[in-house]
């Protein structure tokens, strides 16, 4: 398949399974976020939209670029490893982060984020990175970015909980205003 075409079918497969499975009529189980792989690729066809299977199902999981799917053990189950907009717990363990992670997000947003903090909005968490250049990346889709810097490890030791996604995206549930540098 073509890669405009996994890009296409990769992100509609990022609706589906952070946001709106109920797009192709399945069900995302709330512990741990997965889907039985093999009815994701029958509803998927069966929406007409795009067609997929296994092979290519593997392909764009293999490939994407921000690793955002994986599958179980065993293959027959798969979910996002973040991102999430509908409630599933991902079951992920506490972590210590690093002292400064990074966030990106469009400059028209600071006067709102300045009094308010960084907040998940539709998501379950507050996505951050652990370097300027995914942040910058992250921002610019936004609109002209700026990159904020979150004093992670002074969050951690005042009791706050950050998580490290599969995908390498630091997750945690807020980050008020005064850890913003």
């Amino acid at each position: 398949m073509e890669k405009n075409n996994l890009t296409k079918l990769s992100k509609f497969l990022s609706l589906v399974l952070r946001h709106s499975p109920q797009t192709i009529g399945i069900e995302i189980a709330y512990q741990g976020g997965w889907t039985d792989t093999e009815i994701l690729i029958q509803k998927i066809n069966q929406n007409g939209t795009y067609h997929i299977d296994r092979k290519i199902l593997e392909e764009i999981v293999r490939t994407d670029e921000k690793q955002r799917y994986r599958f179980n053990a065993d293959g027959t189950k798969i979910r996002a490893n973040q991102g999430h907009s509908i409630p599933v717990n991902l079951e992920l363990t506490p972590v210590e982060p690093p002292e400064i992670l990074y966030h990106g997000t469009a400059e028209r947003f600071l006067d709102s984020i300045s009094e308010k903090g960084l907040l998940p909005m539709s998501r379950q968490y507050v996505h951050l990175s652990g370097d300027e250049e995914t942040a910058y990346k992250v921002g610019k889709r936004h609109g002209k970015p700026y990159i904020l810097k979150i004093k992670s490890g002074e969050m951690h030791r005042q009791g706050y909980s950050f998580y490290l996604s599969e995908n390498h995206v630091w997750l945690t549930e807020k980050v008020p205003p005064v850890f913003l540098i």
